[in-house]
Parts: structure tokens; C-alpha cells; sequence
């Protein structure tokens, strides 16, 4: 009776060499399919990205942001106790390189001084604009007061709601709004001065069919704020938010731009993404019910203009650059994590008809077969290969040489892309970061494979199980140190 719980008797070798045998080739063909769709992003994310570099190369900014015009825009930001970060945010965000663009930050409800910073550092009094998002959307948090700044040069608006969630804060940002495009950013965020400038380019170059563009997103942490601007670029100290620095520029940078080039785009980051305001209206906007919101939003867009035949486009803009602050520290991040992950089931559920659904074209047969496939399931199968190596070592029910190859070959797919976008994007950027800086870059594609990226699988699964068992969502919130001296 005691060998059969022996971890290294006889029966509990057969059944692991068992399930190794049903198991193990097939976990390892997912992680090297994984890896090789991945790599394929990567390289065509760096071709549009290079595209994009040479266009650049030849737009005159300087002329087109005193040049007047056809499309202004308004720059939507939630806020929820962002008092830290509020002015820097807003300051960035009033002196942006763009001819016709206000600024409408949503205060909602928010615990902290986020209100009383905002009228303190822009002298806001009340104003007479009135919130107007339409029949299709419903505000579910009570306006409070719409207030403007005092200076008639300065275009801010900033409306003081009830708490309600992000969601319905930036819807009622939205019905405010006056221009014809709308910007939606985090109040924990900062853009480079052109980012307007270059994020309208597709708008402006295809007028009658682009209704989205998403722009890039980098982590702050580490570098150098002045005046709401980003002065010098650098590393975090710690080694939880340098993770997550590679992780963006994996996700972001190259990965979208890859999803951008197949014109399979499926999600524009709620951090910072530009839509038609006219569409946001027409199909809803935010849906305030689902925790992944913007996911939510890209798949609506793409339902609606399929469904209507209409010839439309999302981009992805890899030359406009958001930066934000990552978390720093493990609850937060845990937090996060499990919020994305619990949205991404959300949302994918909410849109399941929509799967392998020839209607949605390479949406419905390229787009959401991956995101099914190698975002929902790849947590679940990041754990069950490591769970099935340590017990093959453990138990001896494969040779210790072929259990470590098959780890290796598993983990070294994924640094190898890891690695590809980190040298493909550096030779990409206007912007070059420092050799200290590169090497920590790819330190961490090696590293991040020691514990940090079971953690975070961990947490995915956490959030998964809890929209399955029906627990209620919640957002949580985020520390936030403030910008200088990042």
C-alpha cells in the first residue's frame, strides 16, 4: 500500500510515464506552435513598423501641428484617485503638438484629492456644457458638476461624477466630447508630444474607412518625467516592472503591429486609442458589465462593421507612444492580472458566436482562433508543462537528459522571440536605449522564465476560475509613486 504513494516506486513511475506519453509531445507542439505564430507577428509588426519609420521620415511635423485641420480631437481621460499623476497627466496632455484638441478628464468619484489637485493647478470653475452621449449609452453614475478652466485658452474640461467605473466615466467623457475624433488615456499615463499628430495620420490618409487606431504603449517606470514629458528614457531598478517593460514592447510594439499588418487587429488598448466618435455612439460604447471593456469595445466595432458590410479599418500606430506606470509590487500586479485575464474570458464568451464564423472573416477565422487558443488556454499549459517536467524528474519516469531537453526546447522558443522583438524593435526606435539598458532587456527574457511567468500564469487562471464561479468583478486599484523621478 505505501508504494503506491512512493513517488519513486514502480506504480506511480507507470502512471507518469503514462500521462508523460499523452501529454508531453502534445504540450510541447503548443508551445512550439505558440512561439512560431508568435515569431511571425514579430516579423511582420517590424516590416509595418519600418514602413512606418520611412513615412515618418518624410511627414513634416512641425508644419502639420500649426496647420489647421478637418478632424479635432478630445482627449477622454478617467479618473480614479489619481491624485499623483493627475497634473502631469493633464499638463502632457494640454500641451500636445496638435492644432484642435481639448482635454476632458472625468473625475469619478474618486476617494483621494484627484478634484481638488485639478482646481488647484488649472483654476477650474463651473461650466454650462452640458454631458449628451446619445440613446444608445446609458450613464449609470450621477453627474455631479461639469466644471472648465478659467482661462479661455486653456480647453479642460473636467466633469465630477459619482463612482461608477471606468467604463462609465469615459462614456460620459465621450458625450461631452465636441470634436469629431476621441482619444481615450489613462489619467496614470503621459504621451509624447506628437502622439496626436501621428496617431490621426490614418484618419487622415484613408478618411472614409479607418474608425480606430491604437497606439503603442510603454512602461515609465525608470524614466525621467519633466513637466508631463518624457526627458530621458532608462530601466526601472526593480526587476518585477523591468519584466513587465519587455512584456509591453513583446505585446505592443511588435506583436499588435504584426496583428495591424494581417488587418486582424482585435483589441486597442482603454490605455490610449483613438475612435470616431460618431461610431463610439452608434454601437454603445463602453460596456460598463464586462471587466475588459476595451477588448469588449474592439470586437463591438469590428461585429457592427462586418454585420453592415461596411468597408472599414482598425490600426495599430506603432510611432505615437503612450507611457504609463506598471505596477511595482506583486498585490497589484496580481491584481491586474487576474483583472485581464477574468476580461479576456468575459469578453471572449460575450462574442463566442463570432468564432470560426466566416461572416467575421479574418476576424472570426484568424483573430479569435488564437486568442481562444494561445491567450485564454496558454496559462493552463504553461502550468501543466511545468508540473509534468518536475514530476518526470522527480519520478524517474523519464530520463533527467530528455526531461530537461524538452523543458529547453519549450522555454528556449519563447526567448528566442523575446529576444528577436527586443533587437527588432531597438533597431526600429527613433530613439535608442543604452547598452547597460539593452543588456537588462534581454537578461530578462531569460529571467522572466525563472518564476515570474508561472506566477503571472498563476494569477490568469485565478482570474479565469473566478468568472467561471461567478464571483463578482472588481477592479482594485493601483498605487501610483507619481511620474518624477520614476
Amino acid at each position: 500500500m505505501l508504494d503506491l504513494f512512493d513517488l519513486t516506486g514502480t506504480a506511480a513511475h507507470d502512471i507518469v510515464r503514462m500521462v508523460l506519453v499523452w501529454t508531453a509531445w502534445p504540450t510541447l507542439l503548443y508551445f512550439v506552435a505558440l512561439n512560431l505564430t508568435y515569431a511571425v507577428l514579430v516579423l511582420l509588426g517590424f516590416v509595418d513598423i519600418r514602413r512606418s519609420a520611412s513615412r515618418r521620415s518624410v511627414l513634416d511635423l512641425a508644419e502639420s501641428a500649426t496647420a489647421p485641420v478637418s478632424l479635432g480631437l478630445t482627449v477622454v481621460m478617467p479618473a480614479y484617485n489619481e491624485a499623483a499623476v493627475i497634473t502631469d497627466s493633464v499638463r502632457s496632455s494640454l500641451a500636445l503638438d496638435y492644432p484642435d484638441h481639448e482635454v476632458v478628464v472625468v473625475n469619478d468619484g474618486s476617494t483621494d484629492d484627484t478634484l481638488e489637485v485639478l482646481r488647484t493647478a488649472f483654476d477650474l470653475v463651473p461650466s454650462t456644457r452640458r454631458v449628451d452621449p446619445g440613446p444608445q449609452v446609458d450613464l449609470r453614475g450621477r453627474i455631479r458638476q461639469v466644471y472648465e478652466a478659467k482661462d479661455p485658452g486653456t480647453p479642460l474640461i473636467v466633469v465630477d461624477s459619482e463612482n461608477s467605473g471606468r467604463s462609465d466615466a469615459t462614456n460620459a467623457g465621450i458625450g461631452l466630447a465636441a470634436k469629431d475624433l476621441v482619444v481615450i488615456f489613462d489619467a496614470d499615463s503621459i504621451m509624447d508630444p506628437d502622439a496626436l499628430l501621428l496617431a490621426v495620420q490614418p484618419f487622415l490618409d484613408d478618411p472614409l474607412r479607418v474608425v480606430a487606431v491604437g497606439g503603442n504603449i510603454r512602461a515609465v517606470n525608470g524614466s525621467r518625467v519633466v513637466a508631463g514629458r518624457v526627458t530621458e528614457e532608462g530601466m526601472p531598478r526593480g526587476w518585477l516592472a523591468r519584466f513587465q517593460v519587455v512584456e509591453y514592447l513583446r505585446a505592443f510594439s511588435l506583436g499588435r503591429a504584426g496583428w495591424s499588418r494581417l488587418r486582424t487587429l482585435l483589441l486597442i488598448s482603454g490605455a490610449f486609442g483613438v475612435y470616431r466618435r460618431d461610431v463610439l455612439l452608434t454601437v454603445g460604447a463602453f460596456d460598463p458589465d464586462t471587466i475588459g471593456e476595451d477588448f469588449e469595445l474592439t470586437l463591438k466595432v469590428h461585429r457592427w462593421c462586418r454585420r453592415r458590410g461596411r468597408a472599414y479599418r482598425m490600426v495599430f500606430a506603432s510611432d505615437p507612444t503612450c507611457w504609463t506606470e506598471v505596477p511595482d509590487n506583486l498585490p497589484v500586479l496580481r491584481r491586474q492580472r487576474v483583472r485581464w485575464h477574468r476580461g479576456l474570458w468575459e469578453v471572449l464568451w460575450m462574442h463566442r458566436d463570432m468564432l470560426l464564423n466566416p461572416r467575421y472573416g479574418r476576424i472570426g477565422m484568424i483573430g479569435l482562433p488564437y486568442y481562444w487558443l494561445f491567450e485564454l488556454f496558454a496559462p493552463l499549459f504553461e502550468l501543466l508543462g511545468t508540473v509534468l517536467i518536475v514530476a518526470a524528474l522527480v519520478t524517474g519516469a523519464v530520463d533527467a537528459g530528455m526531461a530537461l531537453a524538452l523543458l529547453g526546447i519549450a522555454l528556449g522558443c519563447g526567448i528566442l522571440v523575446t529576444v528577436l522583438s527586443i533587437l527588432l524593435e531597438e533597431s526600429s526606435r527613433r530613439r535608442r536605449s543604452t547598452a547597460r539598458d539593452l543588456v537588462i532587456m534581454i537578461s530578462c527574457a531569460f529571467l522572466e522564465n525563472l518564476g515570474y511567468r508561472q506566477l503571472t500564469a498563476v494569477w490568469r487562471i485565478q482570474g479565469w476560475w473566478q468568472a467561471l464561479r461567478g464571483r463578482k468583478a472588481v477592479w482594485g486599484e493601483m498605487t501610483r509613486t507619481g511620474f518624477t523621478g520614476s
